[in-house]
């Protein structure tokens, strides 16, 4: 190489360096922080105690409800915690909803994708029978790709048999 490139290479690399902001995204890298324990560097999602904030809607009516094995219908548990999302979705516009479907590790993959597809479905259902707009809620299957617990016994497989409301910002109308 001659003079010239290795000079402008050495002002390229130069620029990119202070590029680098290593707090452009606050404390944390901008994960987000449920219980600010990073202070006001990360992004909170309120306090439990606030009945708008999302770590309410999370913690105190509850963003998780189970089946049974095999199952997709809605327990009268998961129904009465879903009737506590609708009413939450219905007084808080500016949300949406991605409706999460789980399985435990027994079955095959495809099988367990089928299923969770089924039980984030039913999820949704119930929320638009409930009042919940269709155009704020999205449902996607992880199947059994995503376990909350990792083991083999039923104690554990009930664990993952759910389907979980994740909310955000942004809703359509």
């Amino acid at each position: 190489m001659n003079m010239a490139t290795k000079a402008a290479l050495a002002l390229a690399l130069v620029a990119l360096a202070a590029c680098n902001n290593p707090d452009k995204y606050g404390k944390n890298g901008g994960v987000v922080d449920p219980g600010g324990a990073y202070g006001d560097g990360g992004v909170s999602q309120g306090s439990i105690n606030d009945p708008n904030s999302p770590a309410y809607f999370n913690q105190s009516i509850g963003d998780m409800v189970h089946f049974q094995v095999d199952q997709s219908t809605l327990t009268d548990e998961a129904r009465g915690i879903l009737s506590q999302q609708a009413q939450w979705l219905n007084g808080h516009g500016s949300y949406a909803a991605i409706i999460e479907g789980h399985a435990d590790e027994q079955g095959t993959r495809e099988y367990n994708l089928a299923l969770g597809a089924r039980r984030a479905s039913a999820v949704q259902e119930y929320l638009i029978s409930q009042g919940v707009s269709g155009s704020r809620l999205r449902t996607v299957s992880y199947g059994k790709e995503r376990p909350l617990a990792v083991c083999s016994t039923e104690e554990c497989y009930s664990k993952n048999r759910r389907a979980v409301t994740v909310i955000s910002l942004g809703a359509g109308s």
